[in-house]
């Protein structure tokens, strides 16, 4: 450039910038200018790019869910969605602690009694030896000592059976309803045979016969009427008549010297005494029985 002339000499200038080769380099480009970070902005809070959960256009998935809620009517009942606010014994921690149980529990079975037993055996025993103790009472006519001795034998083990069956069904619950009606019908017919002979062959009055069969017969009749209610147990004046009239059957039958003989009489005596005061207590502690059922 020439100074002074206000213009350019370009025809001057242009040389110089010439390389050798005869081309003109290419200007060299501007460097850009730099960006401020704090003008470009996020595109996320840009309001032209909104955010996809916010656009009307694309409802939230929830949407759905609290659609069903509002078609079920348990929704709006929040003891519904809990199944323990519906159980009045969740409140009460007793009440869980304690369920009530469905059913009632079962009992246990009570075990069966076999019928064949050693007491129901000594019972029918006792009713064999009844037709056998019947003859040899007959064969001795009682005159005949061997006989009477036989007859009074076999009638002492009968009588025996009677007591130990009844222990044997008590001590081992041996107790059956077959022993129920045979044991007193084998006793009553052991006892009602062996007076009947006795007055038969004139060793006993007929009148001591017939009040004790009566008893006997009356307190059968008794048992059965109450037997639906229960069972009356033998009290002790019974033990005590039975024992008595044992005695004095056994006194009678046995070949006892005359001078000893006289002393049946009296124990028969005290058996009769016995025998109407039992059966008595038996009717009365029946009438109790059957009304307090």
């Amino acid at each position: 450039m020439t100074e002074g002339s206000g213009r350019t000499d370009w025809a001057a200038a242009v040389p110089a910038m010439v390389e050798p080769g005869g081309v003109a380099p290419s200007p060299a480009p501007a460097p850009e200018p730099a960006v401020s970070r704090a003008a470009d902005p996020v595109p996320a809070a840009s309001p032209a790019d909104p955010v996809p959960a916010a656009s009307p256009a694309d409802p939230v998935p929830a949407a759905p869910a609290a659609a069903s809620r509002a078609a079920d009517p348990r929704a709006a009942d929040p003891r519904a969605a809990d199944p323990r606010a519906a159980d009045p014994r969740a409140a009460d921690p007793r009440a869980a602690a304690d369920p009530v149980p469905a059913t009632e529990p079962r009992r246990p079975a009570v075990p069966s009694v076999p019928v064949v037993n050693a007491a129901n055996a000594l019972t029918a025993l006792r009713i064999v030896l009844v037709p056998v103790f019947v003859v040899l009472v007959g064969c001795s006519a009682l005159v005949h000592p061997g006989w009477r001795i036989a007859a009074t034998v076999t009638f002492a083990i009968a009588s025996t059976t009677d007591l130990v069956d009844g222990w044997i069904a008590r001590r081992y619950g041996l107790v059956t309803s077959f022993g129920k009606v045979a044991d007193p019908i084998a006793d009553k017919a052991l006892t009602g045979a062996a007076l009947v002979l006795l007055s038969w062959y004139d060793r006993l009055p007929w009148w001591v016969t017939a009040l004790i069969l009566a008893r006997e017969l009356g307190v059968t009749l008794i048992r059965f009427w109450v037997i639906r209610y229960g069972v009356i147990a033998a009290s002790r004046g019974g033990k005590v008549k039975t024992a008595l009239q044992v005695l004095a059957i056994v006194w009678y039958l046995w070949p006892v010297p005359g001078a000893l003989a006289g002393i049946g009489a009296w124990i028969m005596g005290a058996a009769v005494v016995v025998t109407v005061v039992t059966g008595l207590d038996y009717v009365i502690r029946a009438v109790r029985l059957r009304r307090s059922a």
